[in-house]
């Protein structure tokens, strides 16, 4: 595949990915940049587009973690505009909450429940074990309840 295919087929995902992860967009839109300048300049060999597309996600979110430490430069995005990205209008209040939570929790919930990964993929695209993902996991939906049930 061509770089255009590529940035075409994952862009969209990797901006919603930093978009809840720093909830700015200006920073979202640096970090999907970012992740395909880094893209570019590794020259990488994947085995199949799965592997491409997890490396991509890796890569997305350590640089938002990076960035999340120097935050004080953006003011953050208003929610209408964060959830205008998403088809589903039902979301909108998930997604109000989840933006709410803890940057460690959050990047877990997103990518399991939104984007669909298993505990293992997300274990491994985030660098931490399967009984952490699981943890977070567990807090993330407690949080959630006790924030959507008020």
């Amino acid at each position: 595949m061509t770089i255009e295919e590529i940035v075409r087929t994952h862009s969209n995902m990797l901006y919603r990915i930093c978009i809840v992860m720093l909830g700015n967009e200006a920073d979202a839109q640096d970090a999907v940049q970012d992740t395909f300048c880094r893209y570019l300049e590794q020259n990488k060999k994947f085995t199949d587009k799965e592997h491409e597309k997890a490396w991509l996600i890796t890569v997305a979110t350590n640089r938002c973690r990076d960035m999340q430490r120097l935050r004080l430069r953006h003011p953050k995005v208003d929610l209408e505009k964060i959830t205008a990205s998403y088809e589903a209008p039902d979301y909108n209040e998930v997604l109000t909450e989840l933006i709410k939570l803890p940057p460690s929790i959050k990047s877990v919930v997103y990518l399991h429940y939104i984007e669909g990964y298993k505990l293992t993929e997300v274990s491994e695209m985030l660098g931490i074990s399967s009984n952490a993902v699981k943890k977070r996991l567990q807090r993330g939906r407690k949080m959630l309840k006790l924030r959507l049930e008020n």
